[in-house]
């Protein structure tokens, strides 16, 4: 068979004052265009599982929502999707199935909405994709597949023995960055949180030779390279991530990740991730105050107990020189307007580097989403494009939406302007000199 891969890449959101704003100023959507402009890791996944003997083809989605030609010359295409786009993504779908090209579906999405996904898809997959996805392209190849595959349906994945992604098939002069993973899954488990409850797995180390053999693979295509590491929270096991740093080092290259708070405690850990040449970590913080963040994980409560050392921990990552990107939920239930001035007093005296502002987006298949769907809270049931982190969808429990809409633009004026940026800036360049 030939068998294409299409990914829905690119930004979404709706809300006029921050189409007017965000879309033009610094750090808004800043870390979400680079999310959009990544090529599909997930796909790069499942042509490195699929069984020899078919052809293979990798493609984005445009701007437009509109799909490439080349896709009506292949047999099966599989779609990768965020809720945001899923929409997009089902119109394409119908119009390959009506061309007579077999659709499949997967991602955090289609597997808790595999019934909705059904009605745009010939075949839909749940769970992690690559456990089921050699049987899968077999039966279909036999012409006798079942429309749903279930993960949980098949042997566990062997982390261990990973495959390598087909970043072969990307045509790799367009990517400024790539994504590698390293761990798969947080410990954490947020309740608003869509990748790790969704796929209901433990948190996952590869072993490091692993991950050195990907960034590898990416560089006998491509001499220069930003690696991103795809990983929701990195260095939970220091002593590991000192391994995976000390590995990194001989190879020069530049790389981002997400981790968490706890990385400041570790001096040493610190100090191996600058000398690897670790650009900025991305960092959950969610509400300055402690108050706030009390119950917003399922089996811990993390980033409550560690809120009245964030600053100190912020502080002491970007005097390694490693720059922090903080990220805020605003409209959790704990905040009041005040939020806003208080995000941006914390943002003032770290000062962050970079700052990532979002509204509390229920997800489906979150608890969050569950939990605010019984208390009437949500605004449009199934209104899966509103899933954007940007636009509001839901009742705020001590503010308005207004407040929430209104608090959103007023915050994003005062951290992205110019004059804010370089004021939060100069004092991470002026301490490397």
């Amino acid at each position: 068979m030939r068998i294409g891969l299409l990914a829905m890449s690119g930004l979404r959101a709706h809300d006029p004052n921050l189409l007017e704003l965000g879309l033009t100023l610094p750090g808004v959507l800043e870390r979400s265009r680079i999310v959009g402009s990544l090529p599909s890791l997930g796909l790069l996944y499942l042509a490195a599982y699929t069984p020899p003997g078919h052809e293979l083809a990798y493609f984005e989605a445009e701007g437009d929502g509109s799909e490439p030609s080349e896709l009506y010359g292949c047999d099966l295409v599989a779609i990768s999707t965020f809720s945001a786009q899923v929409g997009e993504a089902y119109t394409i779908a119908d119009r390959l199935r009506e061309a007579g090209v077999q659709v499949a579906m997967g991602g955090l999405h289609v597997t808790v909405e595999p019934e909705e996904a059904l009605q745009h898809a010939d075949y839909v997959f749940l769970g992690e994709g690559e456990r089921s996805w050699p049987a899968a392209i077999n039966a279909i190849s036999a012409g006798n597949a079942q429309r749903i595959w279930n993960s949980a349906d098949f042997p566990p994945l062997d982390i261990d023995t990973l495959a390598t992604p087909r970043y072969d098939l990307l045509n790799v002069q367009r990517y400024s960055r790539f994504p590698v993973q390293t761990t798969r899954g947080c410990p954490w488990r947020c309740d608003f949180c869509a990748s790790n409850v969704m796929l209901n797995e433990p948190y996952r180390k590869r072993p490091v030779a692993g991950v050195i053999g990907d960034i590898q693979a990416i560089r006998r295509l491509r001499k220069r390279v930003f690696v991103e590491f795809a990983d929701d929270n990195t260095f939970v096991d220091h002593n590991w991530g000192k391994e995976l740093c000390r590995a990194l080092i001989p190879l020069g290259i530049k790389w981002f990740t997400e981790t968490d708070i706890s990385v400041a405690d570790d001096l040493q850990l610190l100090q191996l991730m600058r000398q690897a040449r670790c650009r900025q970590v991305l960092i959950g913080l969610e509400s300055p105050g402690q108050n706030a963040l009390e119950g917003i994980e399922l089996k811990a409560n993390f980033k409550s107990r560690r809120s009245s050392s964030n600053l100190d921990a912020v502080r002491r990552i970007q005097d390694q020189g490693i720059t922090v990107n903080g990220c805020f939920i605003l409209g959790l239930d704990r905040q009041t307007p005040d939020i806003f001035e208080q995000v941006l007093d914390f943002a003032n005296q770290a000062p962050l580097y970079d700052v990532q502002i979002t509204v509390l987006t229920p997800f489906p298949g979150t608890p969050l989403y569950a939990r605010l769907l019984r208390e009437g809270r949500i605004l449009t049931p199934g209104r899966w494009d509103l899933c954007t982190l940007f636009d509001v969808n839901y009742r705020p429990k001590n503010m308005t939406i207004d407040q929430l809409r209104n608090g959103m633009a007023w915050l994003a004026e005062h951290l992205y302007s110019e004059e804010a940026l370089l004021r939060r800036r100069r004092p991470f360049f002026d301490s490397l000199w």
